[in-house]
């Protein structure tokens, strides 16, 4: 997905088993999506967490933040109840919404792939990072919001 793409629609079961469609948020305000490998894993819980650690920041310059990633619903409900996650996380588990949006594998092609990406209020992508590495893609985000 290239910067100037349009958010695409989609709809998919969030942590609480509810079928979460975009089009609740698109074009409304800036949406903050971030794709992650996987559930209780370092990495994903050091992101999940530095996010919502800064969820207050994000709500401030009035974006909402959505994870996902191809767990379950119900293995994204004990993730988000065990690390206190206030945003919403969804559960591409046949992968639709990654491929929709580009995210690769990496290592080697045997991990999925960590990438954010921000839509401004009229669902234009604006920016877009890509990093294994999980905690600049916060302060990245941020920073391009407060701009």
């Amino acid at each position: 997905m290239e910067l100037g793409a349009t958010l695409p629609d989609f709809t998919l079961n969030d942590q609480n088993g509810q079928s979460f469609s975009i089009s609740k948020v698109k074009a409304k305000k800036p949406v903050v999506v971030y794709f992650y490998p996987k559930n209780f894993t370092p990495g994903c819980i050091k992101e999940a967490c530095a996010f919502r650690d800064a969820y207050e920041d994000f709500l401030t310059e009035g974006a909402e933040v959505i994870g996902i990633s191809n767990d379950s619903d119900a293995s994204h409900q004990k993730f988000a109840k065990k690390y206190q996650l206030p945003f919403v996380l969804l559960a591409d588990t046949a992968n639709n919404v990654r491929k929709k949006f580009g995210v690769r594998k990496r290592m080697v092609g045997l991990l999925p792939g960590r990438e954010t990406f921000v839509f401004d209020e009229n669902g234009i992508l604006v920016f877009k990072f890509e990093s294994m590495g999980a905690t600049q893609h916060i302060k990245k985000s941020l920073e391009y919001l407060r701009k």
